[in-house]
């Protein structure tokens, strides 16, 4: 048998190749998700660590103390530089400036100093020398290719007082992974007198020492808080890098979760294709089989036959895989490398390939491979051997009707999924519906692929109704033929369509949701903004914005932050009183906006409930006492929504302006002639920054179109795994039937009809699948936004047909070229030939 078996291989090679091609992609997707998540892994605790380096010591307040806001004493350095076992000891502290650009238009910018003991500094230096003198400064790598500096030019900073202070840029660096460096704003080092000419308010936030040699960091640790005294937290530098990486969390887990996640639906599809090719090549070789039983092959060794070149499919197939998914994860590293790590941290191609990764990838290729054979192998031994042998190799005994075992199975499974959605749909809390409904929806589409002969057929004859020329009838007669092979092989672009148009659905939803909530809430026409933090938008800045043409009313924005005697969080939302209810329109859930007073405030439905509040109650922030006026269902206000004087009078900190201004202009105005003459008016702050409502909604939509693309992109190796088993499944049928097309050429079809017909059968099968895929996706889609929606913020439900229109565009497109080769063969088969096969 086993002479038998290799010989078969031999034989089938050319039949076998895109199946096996089809389960490598599964396997090198799942094998370079684990590569790529130790990678991720090993390079982000590698950057996290880098803060702890040499450290010997550190000095915290600790989580409950009174004065953590003021951060560590800044006279404990020098205390820490005298104490006994100290080699040298420097303070960890950072501050917000504006970053002036060439266009005199500020940047936000962390500035750091650099530590004086060198082997306290996590900072890699990349070019020149770190900064000395009070007038030098140092950019990390990211802040110099964005803002276009290098080495040697001038880098202005302003205070908070916007005084302009000049350093000359000596040197540029790469630190390590951290809350600081991975904020997102561009980052400057300095030396320590440099930064209190910019920032002259200290705030240290954590003091590091290193030890002389022969001292322990334990012995280190004790003597510093003997110096120190009680109150804060000193640690050795094993339990920082220690806690340092337990802040990190499993975040390369989560990402190896995701992506396997999406791996399992390439490998489910995977999967279908090998039953689907199996299934054709055991009905082709329905005589060779009963021949070898005839001549004393038992059913046992047949059945064995077919699972042993399953095996060794899934094996060649597991090889290639594996050696695919080292491409895979290498180019993934390669393309986050090119973006650029935190701080531009450089991102080397690792490719940790362990043992673990190995066998998963042969396991998964043989296990998914033999699984998928299983039912088809069999088949195979159920058919008597005389009968075999007088049965034509045309698997016409595939077209057996569906039965009832399999509706009956199909309904249960239902049943299951819509009990499920119901719970789903019957959550409060927005993560735990999200993934109950989400899994109820995956229950229904196996409920739908096991009805998938009873519809299948039907909608081909309902396609085949608008299709013209005999070809193109042909095609449809040849799909509807074999609905079981049909259904399996247009099951596998269903799966994949189902969940792109799904998660498309989902995001068109909220795409459409967040567009009507701008305008809801943002009847202002513009609204200005400071692009640096510590450098707010001065009450002058609103006066002299007051006066340009055409504004109506400016509506200062003050965000304060404040604890509450009985809501969970005190932040709260300051605005004009005549502006609440006018420019600023949350939705109401009751009680009224207009006429607020300073001591009322306008409360977020949910944290009233949670703490039993109604209108009439009151509740105390920040040492004031407000009475509740209204309840409102947004969540982007804070708690809630207070009077411009009211938010001033309980702000804590020293700001001297707002965040954000909204700008009404007067009705009729031009809003082109508007932008101009803000524009310039706007030009003699450095640090504000004009938007509009349009633009808003542009910049939300360019983030919903970067997940969308990310998820196309990961369900995208799933369809072109379905489009393989829609090219096999094509090249199968055409040696099988292979006297057919000889005898329509003979009755006089051409070349070219011949073709046609193949193209139109493929077109047709993905039209099947990508149609059914599309309806299913955008009824999940409609669970999952119901799921999703809450009393505070209900989502629309929206389909982007445009989108829509693309994905079967592209489906057609990749049909017709699935069915170039299979279309070319039989097109160049001889017809004597074909009609002389047996």
């Amino acid at each position: 048998m086993l002479k038998t078996i290799l010989a078969g291989l031999r034989a089938r090679t050319a039949r076998l190749v895109l199946s096996s091609i089809a389960i490598a992609l599964g396997v090198a997707f799942v094998t370079g998700t684990l590569v790529l998540s130790d990678a991720v892994e090993a390079q982000t605790r590698d950057n996290f660590a880098r803060g702890a380096r040499n450290v010997d010591a550190a000095v915290h307040m600790t989580e409950n103390s009174p004065n953590r806001e003021n951060g560590v004493p800044a006279d404990f350095v020098g205390k820490i530089r005298a104490t006994q076992g100290v080699a040298g000891a420097d303070a960890r502290e950072f501050g917000s400036a504006a970053l002036l650009s060439s266009d005199n238009k500020a940047r936000n910018a962390l500035v750091q100093p650099l530590p004086t003991t060198e082997k306290l500094r996590d900072f890699d230096l990349k070019d020149g020398k770190f900064p000395v003198k009070a007038d030098e400064a140092a950019i990390d790598t990211k802040t110099a290719q964005v803002a276009k500096l290098k080495v040697g030019d001038e880098l202005k900073l302003l205070d908070e007082d916007n005084a302009e202070h000049s350093f000359t840029i000596v040197g540029t660096y790469q630190q390590g992974a951290s809350s600081i460096s991975m904020s997102g704003s561009d980052h400057v080092v300095v030396s320590p007198e440099g930064l209190r000419t910019v920032i002259p308010k200290q705030h240290v936030y954590e003091i590091v020492a290193v030890a002389k040699d022969g001292v322990s960091q334990q012995q280190l640790v004790d003597n510093i808080t003997k110096a120190i005294g009680p109150g804060y937290e000193v640690q050795t530098g094993e339990q920082l890098t220690k806690a340092t990486l337990e802040q990190v969390g499993d975040a390369a887990g989560e990402i190896r979760s995701v992506l396997l996640a999406f791996a399992a639906i390439s490998l489910v599809v995977a999967g279908m294709v090998i039953y689907n090719t199996f299934t054709i090549l055991v009905a082709q070789r329905t005589k060779e089989l009963a021949l070898l039983r005839c001549v004393g092959a038992e059913r046992g060794q047949v059945f064995r036959s077919v699972l042993a070149e399953a095996v060794f499919m899934g094996l060649a197939a597991s090889i290639l895989g594996i050696l695919g998914g080292l491409g895979v994860s290498a180019g993934l590293q390669a393309f986050i490398g090119s973006v650029g790590g935190p701080s531009g941290d450089d991102f080397p191609i690792r490719l940790p390939i362990t043992w673990t990764t190995i066998a998963a990838g042969f396991a998964v290729g043989v296990v998914v491979t033999v699984l998928s054979a299983v039912l088809p192998a069999r088949r195979a031994t159920k058919v008597a051997p005389v009968a075999a042998l007088r049965s034509q190799p045309d698997s016409q005994d595939d077209v057996a009707r569906t039965g009832k075992v399999r509706v009956a199975l199909a309904l249960l499974v239902a049943l299951a999924g819509g009990a499920a959605v119901y719970l789903g749909l019957q959550q409060e809390k927005e993560e735990p519906a999200m993934f109950i409904t989400g899994g109820a929806t995956m229950v229904l589409l196996l409920a739908v692929l096991l009805l998938g002969p009873l519809y299948v057929p039907l909608v081909n004859r309902l396609f085949g109704k608008a299709l013209r020329g005999v070809p193109a009838k042909l095609a449809s007669a040849n799909a509807g033929r074999n609905p079981k092979r049909t259904a399996a092989t247009t099951a596998a672009l269903m799966i994949g369509v189902t969940i792109v148009a799904m998660v498309t659905v989902v995001a068109g939803s909220g795409r459409e949701t967040m567009a009507k909530k701008v305008d809801e809430r943002f009847p202002a026409d513009y609204e200005v903004t400071s692009n640096v933090y510590s450098q707010p938008l001065s009450q002058k800045f609103a006066d002299e914005l007051a006066k340009v043409r055409n504004v109506e009313k400016i509506a200062p924005e003050l965000q304060v932050y404040g604890e509450s005697d009985k809501l969970k969080y005190g932040d709260v939302t300051g605005y004009p009183s005549d502006a609440i209810g006018t420019l600023v329109r949350p939705e109401l859930a009751s009680g009224t906006l207009t006429g607020l007073e300073d001591d009322q405030i306008v409360l977020r439905e949910r944290e009233a409930k949670d703490v039993g509040l109604s209108i009439g109650s009151s509740v105390k922030i920040n040492d004031k006492i407000f009475e509740v006026a209204a309840l409102i269902k947004d969540n982007t206000y804070g708690a809630g929504i207070v009077t411009l004087p009211a938010a001033q009078a309980i702000m804590k900190d020293d700001r001297k302006g707002y965040q954000k201004l909204l700008v009404k202009l007067a009705p009729g105005t031009d809003i082109t002639v508007a932008r101009a003459d803000l524009e310039r008016a706007i030009a003699s702050s450095p640090v504000a920054v004009l938007n509009s409502a349009a633009e808003t909604k542009a910049e939300l939509n360019a983030q919903i179109d970067q997940i969308l693309l990310f998820i196309w992109a990961l369900v995208g190796l799933a369809l072109v795994i379905a489009l393989f088993g829609i090219a096999n499944t094509l090249t199968l049928s055409v040696l099988e039937r292979t006297r057919e097309s000889a005898l329509l050429r003979a009755l006089g079809l051409t070349r070219g009809q011949l073709r046609q017909m193949l193209v139109v059968e493929s077109i047709l099968m993905a039209l099947i699948g990508a149609v059914v895929g599309v309806v299913l996706g955008a009824g999940f889609g409609w669970l999952l936004v119901e799921a999703l929606s809450n009393p505070e913020l209900r989502i629309s439900y929206s389909i982007p047909f445009g989108q829509i229109g693309v994905m079967l565009g592209l489906a057609v497109v990749a049909a017709v070229i699935a069915a170039a080769l299979p279309a070319r063969r039989a097109a160049r088969n001889s017809v004597v030939a074909g009609m002389a096969e047996a």
